[in-house]
């Protein structure tokens, strides 16, 4: 048999495709990795150091002068700069500015009479001739070889007290719903504009595709200000899940619509034909018919919608609030930027768990995908 050459075309889309997994897969490994990494060694180190033993410079703070004991008429403070936690020190110092001067093992005297003696494994010896005095204890400065430590610790301090639990239901609760009422109308629209004959039936579809490049924003607030009217009317309130779920209704229903139409025009004739002929009316052919063979296409508008109402920000903002029981997971992930800045092993484990939803719906349905959009990208009628 004859090894298959491969042309210059395929050579350079199988790279492109190779190089846009690594974009892709890379930052989400590095933020799973750095969400499960001990926090000392999320600000020394890159994540992918992670499985390596780690170098850093540290602080110690050793403990009040209150746990000094007495023995042979000197006053020590003794412990490990560890906590229990392990690693190696190779070596430490008196002064920020040199953590390296002296080897583990070696006595180092101190500007106020005291001498520190700092072991290999941690182990430290404060000794004087006269009684610490303060409420705070001396600060140790070493330079440690520390292990790889991982733990779940971050996603325990996330879960129980930064309010994502919540967050996570709003999220759902919005996600949700906003995904299977476009796809229900669409769906219907699509049918309608693809094998059902009526007046205007071109200009209304031009209509959906000029909808297509109206910006989120120039709408928004239009939106808002009609919904709060009909609302206002109803006595439905201005704030709730009511108003999201319409508002991403009518920002996605365009897409859907275009894309299911295309979609469903390019079916068979020869089925809707027959299926007229044994006496089945249009909502049967599209219950029966229609809808089982379009299950690609509703496969990957659903993972767009899903992707985009799970990720939005702007409108959940307006319509649901930015009330600690209203905030859906991207406005709790904002809050924590704000107030944890510097917490980065809170922020890692918050934004994984933000895209542990979207991943799995685009795994599921991922198979889906291509053959969707393809198929609606070539076929019309």
């Amino acid at each position: 048999m004859h090894a298959t050459k491969l042309s210059p075309l395929t050579i350079v889309v199988n790279l492109t495709v190779l190089l846009l997994v690594a974009l892709w897969t890379l930052p989400t490994a590095g933020l799973l990795i750095s969400s499960l990494r001990d926090k000392d060694q999320i600000v020394a180190s890159g994540w992918w150091t992670a499985l390596t033993t780690s170098s850093q410079n540290a602080i110690y703070r050793a403990p009040p002068a209150s746990a000094q004991v007495e023995e042979n008429g000197q006053f020590v403070i003794a412990g490990n700069v560890f906590d229990g936690k392990g690693g190696t020190v190779s070596a430490f110092g008196v002064n920020i500015n040199k953590p390296a001067d002296f080897e583990p093992g070696a006595v180092a005297e101190r500007n106020d009479g005291s001498k520190l003696t700092l072991q290999e494994n941690g182990d430290f010896r404060l000794e004087s001739p006269k009684a610490f005095e303060g409420s705070r204890g001396d600060r140790i400065f070493f330079t440690s070889a520390v292990p790889p430590r991982f733990t779940l610790e971050n996603y325990q301090t996330v879960l129980n007290s930064e309010g994502i639990g919540q967050s996570f239901i709003n999220s759902l609760t919005v996600a949700i719903p906003s995904t299977i009422i476009p796809i229900l109308v669409a769906a219907f629209a699509a049918y309608a504009l693809a094998w059902m004959k009526f007046p205007g039936r071109s200009i209304l579809l031009a209509v959906i595709v000029g909808l297509l490049v109206v910006p989120l924003q120039m709408s928004l607030i239009p939106l808002l200000k009609m919904y709060n009217g009909v609302g206002a009317f109803f006595g439905v309130p201005a704030k709730g899940y009511v108003g999201i779920w319409l508002a991403h209704m009518g920002f996605g229903l365009p897409l859907a619509i275009y894309l299911l139409r295309n979609y469903i025009a390019g079916l068979p004739r020869e089925i809707m034909e027959s299926a007229r002929v044994d006496g089945a009316s249009d909502f049967e052919i599209f219950i029966k018919i229609v809808l089982p063979l379009s299950y690609p296409a509703l496969a990957s508008f659903a993972i767009f919608q899903f992707l985009w109402t799970w990720n939005d920000l702007l409108i959940a903002m307006v319509f649901l609030g930015s009330g600690d029981n209203e905030l859906v997971l991207t406005g709790r992930l904002v809050n924590l930027l704000g107030s944890r800045g510097g917490n980065w092993e809170i922020l890692t484990a918050s934004a994984f768990i933000t895209i542990i939803v979207p991943l799995c719906v685009f795994f599921a349905l991922q198979r889906y995908l291509v053959r969707g959009l393809l198929a609606g990208s070539v076929k019309g009628g």
